[in-house]
């Protein structure tokens, strides 16, 4: 009888334990809080950025070319009309969605692409009017003068007083022999550069590079190799960029109106292959520094900051996505907001981390790419006690 007793006991207890790391194990564990991942959306083709309107509808795009709608948590079976053209070829194709910051009343909605040019193809931004689930009105408000098939850039943001901005990468161009005449150190083109333009395209008089001679008026910052994350700090209005070294060196850096961030002439990275040096230093008087450097890279993606309720412990932090890392990154700031202080790893394992965002709702959002183009999902983080 007491054996049986025992078996039971014992069987039991087994279920006990099974069914709790049944339910735990979808649970992360990081510095302060903790979460599990659900999914919001699936079957979509390399998903590539998310925005949210004001009637909480989620906007996501598509690399090959298509604007899907996410209403009451479900994804529409349309794409959205209206989308122009895309270059969809290698790194190029569409890029980010951002509505005006106005958009209840003007119903404006941003998207960066790559667009076929006369003998290759270069970022581009149109603006149109959603109304209806479809896209009218498209006019093109910028085309970077620059050409090429990868570093597109194409990361938009608008900041307090409703300027816009654009990353433009240096399009692949080799980085080799005399290191100052590289594109991205020239600024007559916007090869390696950040834009700031008023919300129609026109050049704000104040850009640092007006009335300089043979300067591009749009340009912001300079000196960069292929931005791919680009986040405001709503808590200082500070620009923060992430942009993808060569083999080693992926870059945090705050933007400073006017600065030189370096490439090809500073940086941690090397030759593919090769493993020869690219850069002349890692540092160097006249170019800006960054505020963290990936080395081996982690292929940074989308940039977001930490806000709202979900996460209080996590606030004011900076989390920037990995694509061969598979991961983000939780970049603590100093009370200033300006310093970092320290990093953790907070999503591994997830897949190719393409975009991240802090939705409306507080709670963080992924959108995990497949490069092959195989259907991925958007997920979740929510935190669990």
């Amino acid at each position: 009888m007491f054996q049986h007793l025992t078996r039971i006991a014992a069987s039991c207890l087994l279920l006990a334990v099974t069914t709790v790391a049944s339910a735990q194990q979808d649970i992360y564990y990081a510095a302060h809080h903790n979460y599990r991942v659900t999914t919001v959306a699936e079957g979509l083709s390399q998903p590539w950025s998310m925005a949210w309107l004001p009637n909480g509808d989620m906007l996501v795009t598509e690399k090959p070319g298509r604007l899907r709608v996410i209403r009451d948590g479900r994804l529409l079976p349309e794409a959205v009309p209206g989308i122009p053209d895309v270059y969809y070829e290698g790194q190029g194709g569409l890029f980010e969605v951002l509505p005006h910051p106005d958009f209840e009343n003007n119903r404006w909605l941003y998207l960066s692409y790559s667009k076929a040019t006369a003998d290759s193809s270069t970022t581009a931004i149109v603006r149109g009017r959603f109304e209806n689930d479809r896209l009218t009105n498209v006019v093109e408000i910028f085309a970077a003068q620059a050409s090429g098939r990868s570093h597109y850039g194409g990361k938009m943001a608008f900041d307090a007083d409703g300027y816009l901005y654009l990353t433009a990468g240096d399009r692949q161009v080799p980085s080799t022999g005399d290191l100052s005449a590289h594109p991205a150190q020239d600024l007559s083109n916007h090869h390696g550069v950040i834009v700031r333009l008023n919300d129609d395209g026109t050049v704000p008089s104040d850009n640092p590079m007006v009335g300089q001679a043979g300067a591009l008026p749009e340009i912001y910052s300079y000196g960069h190799r292929s931005p791919q994350g680009l986040v405001i700090h709503p808590e200082t209005g500070d620009i923060w960029m992430t942009e993808h070294g060569p083999q080693g060196g992926d870059e945090l850096n705050l933007i400073v109106p006017g600065a030189n961030y370096g490439w090809p002439v500073i940086g941690y990275g090397v030759n593919y292959v090769s493993g020869t040096p690219i850069h002349e230093s890692i540092s160097r008087t006249g170019f800006e520094r960054p505020a963290r450097v990936w080395v081996p890279s982690i292929a940074t993606s989308g940039l977001a900051v930490v806000e709202g309720d979900k996460f209080p412990r996590w606030h004011g932090s900076i989390l920037a996505g990995g694509l061969a890392g598979e991961q983000v990154a939780r970049i603590e700031l100093a009370d200033d907001y300006r310093t970092v202080v320290r990093e953790e790893t907070i999503a591994y394992g997830l897949g190719r981390v393409r975009d991240v965002r802090v939705g409306p709702d507080g709670y963080i959002y992924l959108a995990i790419e497949d490069r092959a183009g195989a259907p991925t999902n958007l997920v979740r983080l929510e935190p669990v006690e």
